[in-house]
């Protein structure tokens, strides 16, 4: 009996080895599969034609203005192969004209106005974060209804004007200065601090400003840089605001004399003189205006990179 017992235990239907584990790991998606050669190769060739598409029209802006009247010339328009270097379309863009003083104005207008855009966005953020608080709800919704409402630009002009902010730097800050996106994705970060952190300090006596400089934005770091970046890159872009608001020429920022050298509207005194008598090429010009509008973004994007994927995803996760 024993022995007819043991036979069929061990026929294949039941022998534990052959049968299918209900505690195996389901087949993973082709997604998550390691990748095969050809498919390495794909991607790696993917990513430099990209790279190359992004580079090669800066290689060709940067080294367009490095180069003398005579080099472009001779080339017919922008160089791709640099035959000698010179700064002088960079010396005469910072001898003290019109760019100089326009670099100066984008320069105070980004640090400024960043500083005063998140320093409402981080208020607004925190406030809307405590769930609880009075009229959470309802400020929450008018700051949604402006992301798909908006009154247009001639009663945006209008409010401008009789403010009295026209021909002011304050037109460049005010009508622009804070992002409803922005403070959405600082507010999910808020939230996704641990209420028992927060409910803590208030038991040790701490007040929502101390909470908010010594335990909230210490934490939110990656969100901060992030968000500090587009609203400095938006200032040191934007042009459409002085364009309206302003018409004194000495006050207009860089983009806006950038498009004028580009669209050739009109040129400072000094450089007009020197590109008419040949001592300078309108060309190199152009291309030194455009590295100098891109060099501060060039130098910060490195440093916030890091931010990026953190502050960005957990501030729209969380929360």
């Amino acid at each position: 009996m024993t022995a007819v017992i043991d036979k069929a235990a061990n026929t294949p239907a039941n022998r534990p080895d052959d049968r299918p584990s209900r505690w195996a790991a389901p087949p993973r998606p082709p997604w998550e599969e390691e990748p095969s050669k050809p498919g390495l190769a794909g991607k790696g060739l993917a990513l430099t034609l990209a790279a190359f598409a992004i580079l090669f029209p800066l290689w060709i802006v940067v080294v367009t203005s490095l180069q003398s009247r005579k080099t472009i010339d001779a080339a017919g328009g922008l160089v791709v192969i640099p035959k000698g270097i010179t700064f002088v379309a960079y010396k005469e863009l910072l001898s003290g004209g019109q760019v100089q003083r326009a670099a100066m104005v984008s320069l105070g207008v980004t640090l400024i106005g960043t500083l005063f855009s998140m320093a409402v966005s981080v208020l607004c953020a925190y406030g809307l974060s405590r769930v609880g608080s009075t009229g959470h709800r309802w400020f929450l919704m008018l700051l949604l209804a402006t992301m798909f409402f908006g009154a247009g630009l001639i009663p945006t002009y209008l409010l401008v004007q009789a403010l009295g902010l026209t021909d002011t730097y304050l037109a460049l800050i005010l009508p622009s200065a804070v992002s409803v996106f922005n403070i959405l994705v600082l507010r999910s970060f808020f939230m996704g601090i641990s209420p028992e952190l927060i409910d803590s300090a208030r038991i040790d006596g701490a007040g929502d400003w101390r909470i908010l400089w010594k335990i909230v934005m210490p934490l939110s770091r990656a969100v901060l840089a992030v968000i500090s970046l587009f609203y400095a890159v938006g200032y040191w872009s934007a042009w459409f605001n002085a364009s309206i608001y302003l018409t004194d020429q000495d006050m207009m920022p860089l983009q806006n004399v950038m498009i004028q050298l580009v669209q050739k509207q009109e040129r400072p005194v000094g450089l007009a003189t020197q590109i008419n008598t040949g001592q300078l090429s309108p060309l190199a010009i152009q291309m030194a205006v455009m590295v100098m509008a891109l060099l501060p973004v060039a130098i910060l994007s490195p440093f916030v990179q890091r931010h990026f994927k953190k502050g960005m995803l957990t501030g729209a996760v969380k929360g």
